[in-house]
């Protein structure tokens, strides 16, 4: 929407000109000053009943220019009302700087019983000067704030503006308002309930922001009534226990025996989590008959983590379930007013909303604005006016409103369904209210805030305001509504009280939880040898011709198509694959067999190291071919998008679509292996851990880049023992693999075990293209992955005194050394599977090589790689000595002269007698 404040520079004289100007030809006239006068002239000429001939011969100069004045206010409110809106239901706000005033516009207060035709731009036509204002005032400056002029696309905005203005003025029915009286009920009973039978405990609650339940209900009820099948929910620990019972409809049975701390029965399932984290799924009965799925996910206590696993796993339905119409899936993520403006993954999530590979039609971002941060005040918590302003960044409405007023909340929450049901973007609830107690119940909020607190114990709860509004403004029979649900609120607080058995509502489940539920939990026996992941012969030469084709008219790069003709004559004349030909072969094989597979990360398209070229652009029209699209008529869908540069949210959106489907191979690929660090709250959070915390499995895959190859510190370790320690019970796997087959049989070994697990690969980068990572088609077509692989030149096991156990590239220098010395007494075994560490394959080795001395070697430094891991989980018996660069701060040396010298001792020394 237009800013019109240059309109009060102009005299008078000038106005008039430009006007008799655009009366004869209104296409010379200023694309901005031709949207005043025609918006003039229609309003002008509708309040006199002239046609618009008339009306222009009697216009002057100075009548304009006051004219312009009175709309540059409507203009105001609508762009700062929200600045001095009654949105704070403890305290006066701070003053903003809104300039609203007359004189700001030119205008004074002797102009309020003038008549003014610009009234019509805020549906008052000829209106006096007062009556405009009035009316600004009720709509722009009332418990609900406005943000939404700086919305670029004038259809939008204009559209926020009108449904606003509508909703300031409309009143609710009576069902509408027992509706929200009954909600506020359920709130505060389930509070009241908490703090009389478990007095003291941490719960989180909901005390002061009760209104967020009538705001759940409107939300999921109109967007079931919009078009939406699924809901799914993020949010952290605050009120987290009322939405569980109230919104999702958890029984107070299931809630409290997780209150209590009472373990399951079944021992396997985990180690758990306390009772705010845990997630929940409900098939909700809207009022008018619809059916919603809602889905509340798990989360850490990492505040706004869970947003991109929700936004992961909202994608992934909408794709599995209704063919990527995003409309049918609405992510709902409730916010806390310090984490949405103090958490950078908040900034990221924005900048992937719009973007074709993490889109998902739009999200609902409901804050309960406490206007404190544990003990931190707002004032100390940002710099921005609001916690939302991160949300004029795509240019999302935000509405900003008053949590004691739960009419208005319902309001604003019902046009926020309307705007992302017809736009498909976000919009943004600020509903600005406070929290009764501290931080947890245990703790003493006037500590820090004493005043704020002592106005706060006088307050009473947004159920209470409520009623009292209807008694005291209500009609007839809204005062009579507020008398029996008074009674009844007391009855049902009473029959919680007193543990009156809930019945839990039905659940059908869906195709996707179906496939879940064929899946067993993993047992250590699984580790002892991998499943078959073979292919057919056929298949494989099928598959390898579909990858290296491309599209009749369309002209590849020449440098690619001689880097496709190089691959097929490695297979011509050698029978082999190389490292990325073998990973699309994964793809591909699972793609044939209707499994879909989903690769994202910086770069991915084309490979950070130019190896992988999955999507080949023409060179004429740089037309995208992904190149595993047309591999059968009938097949699974690749989806690989380059992501934007991000790590954290990426991964946790990755997690969360992996969360979704299990028969979904989905990766994510760090350009260089240790930018992965900058994930790490999903790493640890997640993908270590949920599956005991939360009984979640996932198959994500983590592609890693990693190897000492004189990059530097920050381009050559992965951090492979930050991983390798997190592992147990069998949580993870973590590999380090050397060849393209054994690379092609881990992949597919992710939906081929009858469970899911993480898996985190340490990927080459120089050896990408190492020959000796290249494999026959044989190692395609026939067993699955290899654990550990023997060294291939060791035709005498007898002869071997040592073994060099190794891990990834450390096999390629030591085996160089092998062959040009051509050392025969010394065998080179490869680590390929690092956990669950397979015991089984090393000790037939150990066995194989009698009396041989072994020693792992690494290029890592000590205190880093797979050293200590190995030094605490290998058994006693098993005699290793290890072999490492010394102990290191920092991962590795930034001069590549010194890294070849320590590579060179290194190898060397593994080998000295």
């Amino acid at each position: 929407m237009e800013d019109f404040s240059f309109v009060m520079g102009p005299t008078p004289a000038f106005i008039e000109s430009l006007y008799n100007d655009f009366v004869k030809d209104s296409t010379v006239v200023d694309p901005e000053w031709r949207m005043f006068f025609e918006g003039f002239d229609f309003a002008l000429a509708k309040n006199n009943g002239n046609g618009a001939g008339d009306a222009k011969a009697v216009v002057t100069g100075s009548q304009l220019t006051k004219e312009f004045q009175v709309y540059t206010l409507i203009r105001a409110y609508r762009k700062r009302g929200h600045l001095v809106a009654t949105t704070n239901p403890i305290r006066h706000r701070k003053d903003r700087k809104a300039q609203l005033a007359l004189t700001d516009v030119g205008l004074a207060d002797t102009d309020l019983n003038m008549q003014f035709a610009a009234g019509s731009f805020i549906g008052l036509p000829n209106a006096k000067l007062s009556e405009i204002v009035a009316k600004l005032q009720k709509i722009y400056t009332g418990n609900v704030g406005a943000e939404f002029t700086y919305i670029n696309d004038s259809d939008k905005c204009n559209w926020v503006k009108d449904a606003f203005e509508a909703m300031m003025l409309k009143t609710l029915t009576l069902p509408q308002k027992t509706r929200i009286l009954e909600k506020l009920n359920e709130g505060v009973i389930f509070e009241k309930f908490l703090s009389t039978k478990y007095i003291g405990q941490k719960r989180f609650g909901l005390e002061g922001g009760e209104s967020t339940i009538p705001a759940l209900d409107t939300i999921i009820n109109e967007a079931g009534d919009a078009g939406v099948q699924e809901v799914v929910i993020g949010m952290a620990h605050r009120g987290r226990l009322n939405i569980l019972a109230n919104t999702l409809k958890k029984t107070y049975e299931q809630i409290f025996s997780e209150f209590e701390g009472n373990m399951p029965t079944d021992t396997t399932m985990g180690s758990g989590d306390v009772k705010y984290h845990l997630g929940f799924n409900s098939n909700i009965n809207t009022p008018n008959g619809k059916v919603v799925n809602v889905q509340l996910t798990p989360n850490p206590s990492h505040l706004e983590a869970v947003n991109p696993v929700v936004e992961g796993f909202a994608r992934a339905k909408a794709d599995a379930l209704y063919n990527r119409e995003y409309h049918k899936v609405l992510p709902i993520l409730i916010h806390g007013d310090a984490a949405v403006a103090g958490q950078g993954i908040t900034y990221e999530l924005l900048q992937m909303s719009k973007l074709a590979g993490y889109y998902t039609g739009g999200t609902i971002h409901f804050v309960i604005n406490n206007q404190i941060g544990f003990t931190t005040d707002f004032d100390d918590a940002r710099s921005a006016d609001y916690c939302t302003s991160i949300a004029s960044m795509v240019q999302a409405p935000v509405l900003h409103v008053n949590g004691d007023d739960a009419e208005a909340v319902v309001n604003a929450c019902s046009l926020a369904v309307a705007y992302r049901q017809k736009y498909n973007e976000d919009i943004f609830i600020d509903m600005v209210c406070y929290r009764k107690n501290g931080h947890n119940e245990g703790d003493e909020p006037k500590f820090t805030q004493p005043q704020l607190y002592a106005l706060i114990d006088k307050h009473p709860n947004p159920r209470e305001v409520y009623t009292q509004y209807l008694l005291q403004h209500g009609e007839a029979d809204a005062q009579e509504l507020a008398k029996s649900m008074e009674t009844r609120f007391w009855a049902d607080l009473q029959q919680r009280l007193d543990e009156v058995k809930q019945k839990p509502l039905p659940y059908e489940y869906q195709a996707p939880e179906l496939e879940w539920q064929k899946l067993r939990k993993a047992k250590p026996e699984d580790f002892d040898q991998s499943p078959d992941t073979f292919i057919s012969e056929a298949d494989f030469k099928e598959l390898f011709n579909a990858l290296m084709k491309w599209p009749e008219g369309f002209t590849p790069l020449r440098k690619v198509a001689k880097l496709l003709q190089d691959k097929i004559k490695l297979f011509e004349t050698e029978g082999k694959a190389d490292w990325a030909t073998g990973e699309l072969l994964a793809y591909a094989s699972l793609l044939i067999e209707n499994n879909s597979v989903r690769l994202s990360g910086e770069d991915v398209k084309r490979g950070t190291f130019s190896h992988r070229h999955a999507v080949i652009y023409d060179e004429n029209t740089n037309t995208p071919y992904n190149r595993l699209s047309q591999l059968r008529d009938k097949q699974g869908i690749m989806n690989i998008y380059n992501s934007l540069l991000s790590e954290f949210a990426v991964m946790g959106f990755e997690y969360g679509y992996a969360m979704a489907n299990p028969n979904n191979l989905v990766l994510w690929e760090a350009q260089y292996g240790d930018f992965a660090n900058g994930a790490q709250t999903i790493i640890d959070q997640y993908i270590s851990s949920a599956e005991q915390k939360w009984t979640n499995m996932n198959g994500l895959v983590l592609l890693l880049p990693h190897g000492y190859e004189g990059g530097g510190p920050e381009h050559s370790s992965a951090r492979m023992e930050r991983f390798l320690q997190m592992c147990a019970e069998l949580n993870m796997v973590v590999t380090n693999i050397t060849t393209s087959a054994n690379f092609f049989h881990g992949l597919r070994r992710q939906l081929a075990w009858q469970f899911r697990k993480p898996m985190i690969n340490f990927s080459p980068k120089a050896n990408l293209r190492h020959v000796r990572s290249y494999s026959a088609m044989s190692e395609f077509t026939q067993g699955g992955f290899k654990e550990v692989l023997d060294d291939p030149m060791i035709t005498d096991a007898k002869k071997v005194k040592r073994v060099l156990l190794c891990s990834g590239k450390m096999y390629f220098d030591l085996s160089e050394k092998q062959i040009t010395d051509k050392i025969t007494d010394t065998a080179i075994v490869r680590l390929e599977q690092i956990y669950p560490l397979p015991m089984k394959q090393l000790n037939e080795l150990k066995a194989k090589y009698g009396k041989a001395e072994w020693l792992w070697v690494q290029e890592e430094p000590r205190n880093m790689g797979a050293a200590s891991f190995l030094i605490m989980n290998m058994p006693e018996d098993f005699k290793i000595a290890y072999k490492s660069r010394p102990a290191s701060a920092s991962t590795a040396t930034g001069f590549s002269k010194k890294h070849t010298i320590e590579q060179n001792e290194l190898v060397n020394s593994a080998f000295a007698k």
